[in-house]
């Protein structure tokens, strides 16, 4: 049965079934491919898809699918976290900024420009560099480079909410600032945050997955992920394609399928999108 929310637009019901799928497989990655040993089924190396082996095997003799159900996990807790977090400090800051103004929002502003000023995914690997390679390496570097998008988003909302009626009914009712930014103006701004949220994730997971291919992620051998795979098999991908292909369909599905999704809820929140 079709999601009430996208009636009428499939492609975002079947993107949103997608999300599901890929959250459940992660989730349930022990069920669905028990590993019997800590290296995830060592066979004879570069073994072709087969019956036994649908994804074939890589140069170590791991089993590719495994590798791909256990590196959804660290990818979208990668792109799921990384966007929590970033959307927490970016909310924050632009709901303070817009609403007091003054010099505290000239500082933001400033800090919010210096941030977009550079290019997310170079920002991302200089603090990865500076940093040293790991997971906790990359869920700092996402946030730093993710949060800005939200504070501005948030801040040119609140700028357009503050001079409404509602704003200022409460104002004049002696409410204080701390009420009437959670009870008011932060409620009017979730929608469209939810689908920025939506679309982001998708980026961080591209963005993570561009970080481990270039082994400022997570360590390959104790935690697989989607672009350090694509990075191993890419010496061997004339010979054995399977190696970098069904990591890559896996990222081009996910990220493809959020941005899509985020695509479909905007179309059905945001009443400027609404046929």
């Amino acid at each position: 049965m079709r999601l009430r929310i996208f009636r009428g637009n499939r492609l975002g019901t079947a993107c949103g079934a997608i999300i599901v799928f890929l959250l459940l497989t992660a989730i349930a990655a022990p069920l669905i491919s028990p590993p019997k040993t800590r290296e995830l089924y060592y066979a004879p190396a570069k073994l072709p898809p087969s019956w036994k082996h649908p994804f074939g095997t890589d140069h170590m003799g791991r089993d590719v699918f495994r590798l791909v159900v256990y590196g959804s996990r660290v990818s979208l807790f990668v792109g799921v976290t990384a966007t929590a977090i970033s959307l927490a400090i970016g909310v924050s800051l632009g709901l303070v900024s817009g609403y007091f103004g003054g010099i505290v929002d000239a500082g933001i502003r400033a800090l919010i420009d210096l941030t977009l000023a550079f290019p997310s995914l170079l920002l991302a690997i200089a603090i990865s560099v500076v940093l040293g390679p790991g997971i906790t390496t990359v869920f700092l570097a996402l946030s730093v480079v993710g949060w800005a998008s939200f504070a501005r988003l948030v801040r040119g909302m609140v700028l357009s909410q503050k001079v409404k009626e509602y704003v200022i009914a409460a104002e004049s009712v002696g409410s204080p600032a701390r009420r009437i930014i959670f009870r008011h103006l932060l409620p009017n701004c979730m929608p469209l945050v939810i689908v920025a949220a939506s679309l982001k994730i998708g980026g961080f997971i591209l963005a993570e997955s561009a970080l481990s291919f270039l082994g400022l992620g997570a360590s390959p051998t104790k935690l697989p992920t989607w672009g350090s795979m694509v990075n191993l098999g890419s010496d061997y991908l004339r010979s054995q394609p399977w190696m970098s292909v069904f990591p890559g369909l896996a990222i081009a599905i996910t990220v493809i399928a959020f941005n899509i999704f985020g695509d479909a809820l905007r179309d059905r929140i945001d009443p400027k999108f609404r046929a």
